[in-house]
């Protein structure tokens, strides 16, 4: 069957007028957008290290949007209700996530049941920022360094508690690290955020935990908590004084730091989603932001939506590994 050129033409003609409308309306969007305030999701309580940097983040991003950013905690599940809410919202841009590594590269290797995927069910943003936890204990405690740390688990075992925001959480697997390098056995003790978390720790209810320097340093200035190492491979700026767990001769192999993430619902328009991507580097940039940040121990990290893709499946593989390696378990 033969087609006539000015059928072909007429196809032709008819194709590319779809497509460019399909990209004016996109880029309409992309121009109107935000035309309502914008929620960003915190998925843990008010105080912690996630809800810290999400304020900080906020503030500046709605100036670069111009639009108002409300700031909704909904902890709870390791993170999961908050990222689940986000995942099952409009994909218009205007409900974001403030993700820790543990809602979206580490749950799940532990759950099931999640009613959500990080991969299929959120877009990336960007990275915001590279989080080390420092490992904190109760100053009542004869502990001053982590070779110590080790040293008391070993001669009084199953006494020594350690808290996290929530089972699965970076905070958890770190500790569970811990326990398997150190040959030892501390309890893992799980909360709805790092603020309580942190608060148990100063009241004695709890022996040490790991947080981030944000959920950390109030308790660090006013004397409740004694930091005694960081589980990245250098010191933080916030804390210089404090050296890296690694730095003890039996955990020479220690190394585990945790980041946050911006995400939204997959769905939303490519278009408003690089919108969102270019303000982040912008307030990421910004050198109040950047000095906000860093005082709470947080690094800023900006990246493309495409390379924090990567970096959200590399790290998941890494997490992966690192559960396998140290058996570690919902129970």
């Amino acid at each position: 069957m033969k087609i006539s050129s000015n059928l072909l033409a007429s196809t032709i003609l008819g194709i590319g007028l779809i497509a460019s409308a399909a990209t004016v309306h996109a880029d309409a969007r992309s121009d109107q957008y935000p035309a309502s305030p914008i929620t960003l999701v915190v998925p843990f309580s008010a105080g912690g290290g996630v809800d810290v940097v999400g304020r900080i983040l906020a503030k500046s991003l709605s100036t670069e949007l111009g639009a108002s950013i409300v700031v909704e905690n909904k902890p709870g599940a390791s993170g999961m209700i908050g990222a689940s809410y986000v995942a099952h919202a409009k994909p218009d841009g205007l409900t974001l996530l403030l993700a820790s590594s543990g809602e979206v590269a580490i749950n799940p290797h532990l759950y099931k049941d999640m009613n959500y995927s990080p991969e299929k069910d959120l877009a990336p943003i960007s990275l915001v920022s590279r989080i080390p936890n420092l490992l904190s204990v109760n100053p009542q405690l004869p502990i001053k360094n982590v070779g110590e740390l080790v040293a008391y688990a070993k001669a009084h075992p199953d006494t020594l508690s350690y808290s996290s925001s929530g089972v699965g959480n970076i905070q958890n697997i770190t500790g569970e690290l811990l326990n398997s390098m150190a040959g030892i056995h501390i309890l893992h003790v799980p909360y709805k955020g790092s603020a309580q978390a942190v608060a148990d720790v100063a009241g004695g209810q709890v022996s040490m935990t790991f947080a981030s320097g944000a959920a950390s340093l109030p308790f660090i200035e006013s004397g409740k908590i004694r930091p005694i190492g960081v589980t990245s491979d250098k010191p933080m700026k916030a804390f210089p004084d404090v050296p890296p767990i690694k730095d003890t001769p039996e955990l020479k192999d220690f190394l585990l730091v945790n980041w946050f993430g911006l995400f939204t619902t997959a769905g939303t328009p490519d278009s408003i989603v690089q919108k969102l991507n270019a303000a982040t580097v912008k307030a990421l940039a910004n050198p109040e932001v950047v000095k906000a940040l860093e005082s709470q121990g947080a690094d800023p990290a900006p990246m493309s939506p495409q390379a924090f893709a990567d970096f959200r499946a590399d790290q998941s593989k890494l997490f992966g590994q690192i559960i396998r390696d140290a058996h570690i378990a919902i129970k």
